[in-house]
């Protein structure tokens, strides 16, 4: 008599310090591009769902910004955004590199994991020691240990340790099934081939801004917030019966605090808006699946991140 495997469905939550290779970690589970990337650390502003399909369960990925001590009004509301979603997931992934000592940071978020682990119904971490490739395996291996170390000095105890290269695709089927073990028997969540469940004016922006963040000063990131304002499609521009695609009018404001950073973004004689906007325009129009035309603005709003009703009207 054989038994059926019982299908499982649930959600796995990333953690872990800013640029710890959170987003990364996400597209490659996926196999797509749905969390953005940049090596600028506090990229990441909203929970991007991707979804992975299996045959016997669907893992729907949350990726989170960094925890972090926070230094603002924009850095508390990210932080309770985090706390929101450890709340609501199934099994956590704890995101420590490879490349950098355990510090400060990762003992400040494991403090934070603890309640969860230690809870009435305690949720499962698994730690992944991320960016594996850039070390050697002496290396590698010391730093496994000092994973280890770090929960049995906080008395918690890890499901599972797992290293992982998200670039170079080093064991991340292995922590795909690691995630999946720890998730409750039910059915999909989502259609099958659906990657993200994020709204597309949500990916745009994110999209924009990660254009935005390449290549600039590291002031930045903590200060440009990207609104899309609207996306029409341009009368008379696609043709059917020809096979011809319509046109959509995209229009993205991207705001910063001062109006130095104004000049850093749009760079002399507007040449650095118009790199953002190339880069933005391809990850858009493969996104939507048509033709765009991508018009931006740059806006300052003063010290925004400390401003409750700006925040809240870029939705923070």
């Amino acid at each position: 008599m054989t038994h059926e495997i019982p299908h499982r469905s649930g959600f796995a939550c990333l953690v872990g310090r800013p640029n710890v290779g959170k987003s990364t970690l996400t597209n490659a589970l996926v196999g797509e591009k749905v969390a953005i990337m940049s090596a600028r650390p506090q990229t990441t502003r909203h929970t991007i769902r991707g979804i992975v399909h299996r045959e016997d369960f669907q893992l729907v990925l949350v990726d989170t910004p960094g925890l972090h001590r926070p230094r603002t009004l924009l850095g508390e509301r990210l932080n309770t955004l985090v706390q929101d979603t450890l709340s609501e997931v199934d099994v956590v992934a704890f995101c420590l590199p490879a490349d950098q000592k355990i510090g400060p940071g990762d003992k400040y978020i494991a403090s934070k994991l603890a309640p969860l682990m230690q809870g009435r119904s305690p949720v499962p971490v698994v730690a992944v020691v991320t960016k594996a490739d850039l070390v050697d395996r002496g290396r590698l291996a010391e730093h496994l240990m000092a994973v280890d170390q770090l929960a049995r000095s906080m008395e918690l105890d890890w499901s599972a340790i797992v290293p992982v290269s998200a670039k170079g695709g080093f064991q991340v089927d292995e922590l795909t099934e690691v995630l999946g073990a720890h998730l409750p028997e039910g059915p999909d969540l989502y259609p099958d081939g659906e990657l993200t469940d994020e709204p597309e004016e949500v990916m745009i922006a994110e999209l924009v801004r990660e254009a935005a963040l390449e290549g600039v000063r590291d002031e930045l990131p903590h200060s440009l917030a990207v609104s899309v304002e609207e996306i029409v499609e341009r009368e008379g521009s696609g043709d059917e019966k020809a096979g011809r695609r319509p046109l959509l009018d995209v229009r993205v404001t991207l705001f910063v605090e001062r109006q130095s950073q104004k000049g850093i973004i749009i760079g002399r004689g507007g040449s650095r808006l118009r790199e953002v906007g190339t880069v933005a325009r391809e990850g858009i129009e493969k996104l939507l699946g048509t033709r765009i035309y991508l018009d931006l603005h740059v806006k300052v709003a003063k010290d925004w991140q400390r401003d409750p009703k700006q925040l809240q009207r870029m939705g923070f």
